[in-house]
């Protein structure tokens, strides 16, 4: 799940992987008086894969992230049953080919059975049918009617089809008249397989448009965001990091990231720790941030009283909602420092952008070989702390929670398992290691020391080793070669 936010001088849209229903594109924060608020419109989609002909995507869900969205009230009902579909740009050429050239089929076992079942039930009652006499296919609607028209008039060439708002209108006609309908300019076949692409397409078409809109994509901690609509809605992600950063960059030209930039504030204004995007808005909202009276006043809108009435973390468009404000809080906190004092008049969004500029394509990483990715350059020098390796003797079968719970009352460390007896250690603080370093120097089970790629690495072992035989023989060979007459 992602909730990233195009501002459109100002706007913010929800962008996330779930959510309920598709609407136009709408401003989310927008001026209102004069320039004193925002008010902010928040938006939810439940996207659902799209299942059309060859194309049947695999996803699957990790057991601890269906407990997190339940625990926070996701609605699975809506997501697998009103899920919007949508597609990447590989997925809609082999879509379109398949389409347009007639080589279309139904691949999906349930699918087969439903087609079936609606075949057999139009096909008992042409026996009966008159030319000109209709029914009525109910409970069938938005891209499934599409699918069924498809198969209907492929299958039977005495029908024609309609959808309308109760379901699918299946007419008896003649062949002449079958004829007459497919070549009327207001239903021509090439015509309404491009309705079905467009049906099929769903949700990608709302990715175009922000794409073309080339506006600002705000997000919070949002490098997993941008992974996933790279290859949920443009293409599958590329081999090359060089080729991901620049496609990103030509998608959305200017990326703001809100955990980058109040990680860079946060120490020298002496906020307290916080971990989530919910608390960030917390802090920037109380007594401790020095700007509060005079920061924007953002309300929102009049379809989004849920919001105002109690908090929603996690939720698609109140995580947008939070996103966009605290970006518009933390850049007026930036102004003030820039000034010296809070600017007499009401500052513009052009004036944020102004003092945001510094923060302006660098997406956060954590626990990486850099601290964050800078999409329009060169990425920043490496400022993490160094990697350790453990390596556990007299240990049979450790795991890495084991390793995990061995250190968790020290510090945190990620552990990940490097062999059978040995572990990297992971941490993004330099005094964990130095405690780490210290504590375990005389250990008689787990030895500690800093983690060095050609001397660890099983790659590198593996390698030397391999060159070590071919050298052993080889010289083997030369030396059995001169002492033979």
């Amino acid at each position: 799940m992602c909730s990233c936010s195009p501002f459109n001088g100002p706007l913010c849209n929800s962008v996330k992987q779930f959510a309920h229903k598709p609407r136009p594109s709408r401003r989310m924060f927008h001026l209102w008086g004069q320039a004193s608020g925002y008010i902010a419109h928040s938006c939810n989609f439940f996207l659902f894969p799209t299942t059309f002909g060859i194309l049947d995507t695999e996803f699957s869900f990790q057991a601890s992230s269906v407990q997190f969205l339940n625990q926070y009230g996701f609605n699975y009902n809506k997501f697998l049953k009103k899920g919007i579909p949508y597609m990447n740009e590989e997925q809609e050429k082999k879509i379109k080919h398949s389409i347009l050239t007639g080589n279309w089929k139904v691949r999906s076992s349930l699918d087969k059975d439903q087609i079936k079942v609606v075949i057999n039930e139009v096909t008992r009652w042409l026996d009966l049918a008159e030319e000109g006499d209709q029914m009525t296919l109910p409970g069938i609607a938005g891209f499934q009617a599409f699918e069924v028209q498809l198969v209907l008039r492929q299958a039977l060439p005495n029908i024609w089809t309609v959808l309308r708002d109760r379901g699918v209108i299946v007419k008896k006609v003649s062949q002449q008249h079958r004829w007459y309908l497919e070549h009327a300019s207001g239903d021509r076949d090439s015509c309404w397989k491009e309705q079905i692409l467009l049906s099929a397409r769903g949700f990608s078409v709302f990715f175009q448009m922000l794409v073309q809109a080339q506006k600002p994509l705000v997000g919070h901690n949002m490098m997993m965001d941008l992974l996933h609509l790279h290859e949920k809605f443009f293409r599958p992600l590329p081999e090359s990091y060089d080729q991901f950063k620049q496609n990103i960059h030509n998608l959305f030209p200017v990326l703001i990231d809100t955990k980058n930039v109040t990680k860079d504030i946060w120490k020298e204004l002496h906020f307290p720790r916080v971990s989530n995007l919910l608390e960030v808005y917390e802090v920037l909202n109380s007594n401790l941030n020095p700007t509060k009276d005079s920061a924007p006043v953002i309300v929102h809108g009049n379809k989004c009283e849920k919001y105002a009435k109690k908090k929603c973390p996690h939720e698609a468009g109140y995580d947008a909602f939070l996103c966009g404000s605290v970006l518009l809080k933390v850049a007026h906190l930036l102004l003030q420092r820039v000034h010296g004092h809070v600017p007499t008049s009401e500052p513009s969004f052009p004036q944020y952008l102004d003092v945001l500029a510094p923060y302006v394509n660098q997406v956060n990483l954590i626990r990486a070989g850099v601290p964050k990715i800078n999409f329009s350059g060169p990425d920043f020098p490496s400022i993490r702390p160094p990697i350790l390796i453990l390596t556990v003797r007299k240990w049979p079968g450790v795991s890495e929670q084991q390793v995990y719970g061995e250190f968790q009352n020290l510090c945190k460390f990620d552990v990940r398992r490097l062999t059978q007896s040995q572990f990297l250690l992971l941490t993004n603080k330099f005094k964990d290691v130095r405690s780490v370093l210290k504590e375990y120097r005389c250990h008689p089970t787990l030895q500690v020391s800093l983690y060095r790629y050609w001397r660890h690495s099983p790659n590198v072992n593996c390698m030397l080793q391999v060159c070590s035989v071919v050298a052993a023989w080889a010289l083997l060979g030369f030396l059995l070669g001169r002492s033979s007459p």
